[in-house]
């Protein structure tokens, strides 16, 4: 039983942070929480493909007069991956906080569900007039 949890160790603790940071996007109402709930979703998913990738006793996947035997080399797939999800990754968290901030400046809050009232009311009155 130990040398199973031993072999799939990566993929036990990148299922724990997904859950962690799910379960922090569902039940967190600050939205700098939210926001940080779905980079440790990203976290995991890049721990779990860096892990599926790396084949022990391999070598990384660059020629300098070293094998050419493909069998010799990890699968560069994989991190190539990793990297351009982390590049979207850095987008799309750059992207959410500037959203919040304009938020913030404009609600004084970060509170999604004090937000959602406060468009409801400003919704309300522009239908009053």
């Amino acid at each position: 039983m130990w040398e199973q949890i031993y072999n799939h160790f990566n993929d036990i603790v990148a299922a724990i942070l997904f859950v962690i940071g799910f379960s922090n996007l569902l039940f967190q109402k600050n939205l700098i929480k939210k926001i940080i709930g779905l980079n440790i979703m990203d976290v995991a998913i890049y721990l779990l493909l860096a892990s599926q990738g790396y084949i022990s006793g391999r070598l990384a996947p660059i020629l300098s007069g070293g094998s050419e035997n493909a069998a010799t080399y990890i699968n560069p797939i994989p991190s190539g991956l990793v990297l351009t999800g982390i590049v979207v990754s850095v987008s799309v968290t750059a992207l959410m906080l500037s959203m919040t901030i304009r938020l913030y400046r404009k609600y004084k809050t970060l509170d999604l569900d004090e937000i959602l009232i406060k468009v409801r009311k400003e919704k309300d009155n522009k239908e009053e007039s």
